[in-house]
């Protein structure tokens, strides 16, 4: 069960080991400076040390069961797009504060991982589908395909994704994480019903964003 009123979103404070090595690089400069100058000048360096600790945050999350799928990110929709007959998108933005590690929308085989190289503009603007730098996904589970795409913004241009085509991952597995804002976009096909709208805030792994329409749903959800 998952923890709450806590900040860190988990009851056992686990962080990316990247964020770690970053914040104790920053608290080892501040230390240098406070030896050097004195604890004033070291002070600013605490900051991003805090930072980077509440950034790489990896919460633990209850994965919804049933004929599902779970948002690949925290972060905000920005918009349910019909792209074509085949698909719907919905995409998903992170801002800084938002925790960045991904997961699998739906479980199943990674069919292909593409990383396309591309601009880097501001993630929530439309053209971000499309244009930027983005690592493109392709899981086949249960019968049906789902694209996600990891998609770099302006301060976004790292992209780490930890598995590989032929992988078996399951519903809301931790897959990779991208640093900073970033966007996070997912196509449905026909056999799905989005469950989410522009503007609502959802949460990796734990937020169903959309159900099958083909298969029936549990009782209550």
């Amino acid at each position: 069960m998952r923890e709450s009123a806590s900040p860190w979103e988990n009851g056992n404070l686990k962080i990316v080991s990247t964020g770690i090595y970053y914040a104790i690089a920053f608290v080892a400069g501040a230390a240098v400076l406070a030896w050097l100058a004195g604890p004033v000048y070291a002070a600013p360096l605490i900051l991003p040390a805090l930072f980077c600790l509440n950034f790489f945050r990896d919460p633990d999350r209850e994965i919804p069961a049933g004929p599902v799928a779970v948002a690949p990110a925290d972060g905000k929709v920005l918009a349910v797009v019909e792209e074509s007959p085949r698909w719907t998108r919905v995409s998903i933005f992170l801002n800084v504060f938002d925790v960045h590690v991904n997961r699998t929308p739906i479980g199943g085989r990674i069919d292909k991982v593409e990383y396309k190289r591309g601009r880097f503009l501001v993630a929530s603007k439309e053209a971000c589908s499309t244009d930027n730098e983005q690592n493109v996904v392709t899981v086949t589970g249960d019968g049906v395909t789902v694209i996600f795409k990891q998609i770099a913004g302006l301060i976004a241009r790292r992209i780490i994704f930890t598995k590989k085509p032929g992988d078996t991952v399951a519903a809301g597995e931790r897959i990779g994480l991208m640093r900073f804002g970033s966007r996070m976009d997912v196509l449905f096909g026909p056999e799905w019903e989005i469950a989410v709208k522009p503007g609502q805030r959802v949460a990796a792994g734990s937020t169903v964003i959309a159900r099958r329409t083909d298969r029936e749903q549990p009782h209550g959800s």
